[in-house]
């Protein structure tokens, strides 16, 4: 005798296949970070879901950050972090400390993770064939004493130059699943640590990809009534960001999507990578889970 449970799973196995069958052969980028990486059973469920995306024919390329892994190694090592325009100033200690950390602890434990499952992760970084090369990051802020404003030395903080998606065409049409540590090399050999959304709208965009999905710590995008965001077009998003609705850490995030949606990427997703399933309940559902930001 079949059981409710299994009629029911089987029910929800055929809504997602429209969706598997729109995703088939198409490429979505996901950006993980935030407080789900340190989670076991999010980290897991998470890992069960990308090894599900590469069964279901779709190809899935993963993008991490490891901001407070990173904070909890420089304390230990006794290194003074500090912060400005949003940014952690970087210098040549702290940068060997990251690349330790992303390249390293985090990236191996994600492609740990998802092989336990029966995927095929490969582990790289930016600097791994000449993926990502990277030019110094600027930033200028407001002096609150003198309201002048003045240039700020991020050290080796870098923002995407260039991506060079052969390497990633090959990984991506074989049987291997990238995770990629947001670390890049400049022209000159320096290496840079990249804010890993603004690394992850670089390699959607170099693979005009089908979806970019950037899980965060928040369901995504809310008004100013606190009303969550459906869906949000890119001049809307920059009325938001003008008139304060779109605040603090969103903005950058906001900022990455309007300019990854430039490059050719059919949408982007903020989302919660909190919630159980995440990526298959925005992909294979017909409602999604997070806030679409789109042309």
């Amino acid at each position: 005798m079949t059981t409710d449970n299994s009629i029911e799973k089987a029910s929800i196995l055929a809504a997602a296949l429209p969706f598997m069958q729109r995703y088939s052969e198409r490429t979505i980028v996901i950006k993980y970070g935030g407080h789900a990486m340190g989670d076991k059973s999010l980290s897991e469920n998470f890992a069960r879901d990308v090894v599900l995306l590469k069964q279901a024919g779709v190809h899935p390329v993963i993008v991490h950050g490891g901001g407070p892994q990173i904070g909890d190694m420089l304390a230990r090592l006794n290194i003074k972090s500090e912060f400005a325009a949003g940014l952690r100033i970087t210098d040549k200690e702290t940068v060997e400390v990251v690349e330790m950390v992303l390249a390293g602890a985090i990236n191996k434990q994600i492609v740990a993770d998802i092989n336990k499952f029966g995927g095929k992760a490969i582990g790289i970084s930016g600097k791994d064939a000449g993926l990502v090369t990277a030019r110094k990051v600027t930033r200028t802020v407001i002096d609150p004493d003198s309201s002048i404003e003045k240039v700020i030395d991020l050290g080796f903080v870098g923002e995407p130059e260039s991506v060079n998606r052969e390497v990633l065409d090959i990984l991506t049409n074989s049987n291997l699943i990238p995770v990629i540590a947001p670390l890049a090399i400049s022209a000159d050999g320096e290496t840079y640590n990249v804010n890993a959304d603004t690394f992850a709208g670089a390699i959607a965009g170099a693979l005009e990809a089908e979806r970019l999905l950037l899980l965060t710590d928040v369901p995504g995008v809310f008004d100013k009534n606190r009303a969550f965001m459906k869906q949000l077009s890119v001049a809307e998003c920059e009325r938001l960001v003008a008139d304060g609705t779109i605040s603090e850490g969103m903005i950058p995030k906001v900022e990455t999507c309007v300019q990854t949606l430039k490059q050719g990427v059919k949408g982007i997703v903020i989302l919660d990578g909190k919630v159980p399933h995440a990526v298959l309940l925005e992909l294979f559902t017909e409602h999604g889970a997070g806030t679409m930001i789109h042309q």
